[in-house]
């Protein structure tokens, strides 16, 4: 039976002294090595920023034999 998708989510906190390029390289080793997407990112007005990162969870069937 195929539903929709269901996935795991990790929420990040990046603070406010970490610089753009540095905030792009962890998020891009999240997605390259934990096979993680970007679900939500949000930019507090102190420079901080909160994202949800997100994977599809893949069940596999058990044989019944």
């Amino acid at each position: 039976m195929e539903g929709m998708p269901e996935y795991e989510f990790r929420d990040v906190y990046v603070p406010r002294g970490v610089s753009r390029k540095a905030a792009t390289q962890l998020l891009t080793d999240h997605a390259e090595y934990g096979h993680w997407e970007l679900a939500r990112m949000r930019l507090y007005p102190d420079g901080s920023r909160r994202v949800r990162l997100r994977r599809r969870i893949i069940r596999q069937l058990r044989p019944t034999w």
